[in-house]
Formats: structure tokens, C-alpha cells, sequence
């Protein structure tokens, strides 16, 4: 499974920005698509994710103001990000895992995008 971020892009505090994700391979069988964040010398962080059934689940600090979808007819996870904060500034990063329910530990997920970069400043 190969997964291509974009959308990325510097925006004010207070905007928002819809981020994509173009996932290809096999994604046959149940999986978890999940969203995570990276901040230079800080661990990544899970934000959102979404199983094959739709269930979805959010990071406290992102929960209302994050949504994460899927169009399985183009093979592609969104995450759309509103009222966006400057600690929000991050690489964020797609990631798949080959299961039916999202793992807790980000080990488990497969596959990996390389990211797009979020800048939130005035």
C-alpha cells in the first residue's frame, strides 16, 4: 500500500484546510486509515483515524474542530481541519493498517506517507 499526502500549506490561526490522502496497492480486507502529526524533536501523535466500518476516533485536543472521512470510490482519506490553532503547526502523516479495528500502538500500522507540512502563523 502506497499513500501520497497533500494539501498541505501555511494558513492563520483560526482557518482551515482539508488534507488528502492518495492511498494504492492492495487495500483489499478490512483496514485502519489514520492520520497522525509530527513535530521536529517530539514523538508523533495519533490525531484521527477511521475503521472499514466508519467508525472514527479523534485526539482530545483535535476532537470538534477535526474530521477524517474516506471516499473508498477514489481511495482517498481526507482530514479536514478547522479553526486551526498554532500548536497545531505539524508534518501530518497517513498511515493504513492491514486490521479491522485501529491499533493503539502506531507499530502496528503498515504503511506510511511521507507527509505534508501544516504552518499555523499570523
Amino acid at each position: 500500500v502506497q499513500l501520497v499526502e497533500s494539501g498541505g500549506d501555511s494558513v492563520q490561526p483560526g482557518g482551515s484546510l482539508r488534507l488528502s490522502c492518495l492511498v494504492s496497492g492492495d487495500m483489499s480486507g478490512p483496514h485502519c486509515m489514520a492520520w497522525f502529526r509530527q513535530v521536529p524533536g517530539d514523538q508523533r501523535k495519533g490525531i484521527a483515524s477511521i475503521e472499514s466500518d466508519g467508525t472514527v476516533d479523534y485526539a482530545w485536543f483535535v476532537k470538534g474542530r477535526f474530521t477524517i472521512s474516506k471516499d473508498s470510490t477514489k481511495n482517498i482519506l481526507y482530514l479536514q481541519m478547522n479553526t486551526l490553532k498554532p500548536e497545531d503547526t505539524a508534518l501530518y502523516i497517513c498511515a493504513a493498517a492491514a486490521r479491522v479495528r485501529c491499533p493503539a500502538d502506531d507499530y502496528y500500522f503498515d504503511s506510511w506517507g511521507q507527509g505534508t507540512q501544516v504552518t499555523v502563523a499570523s
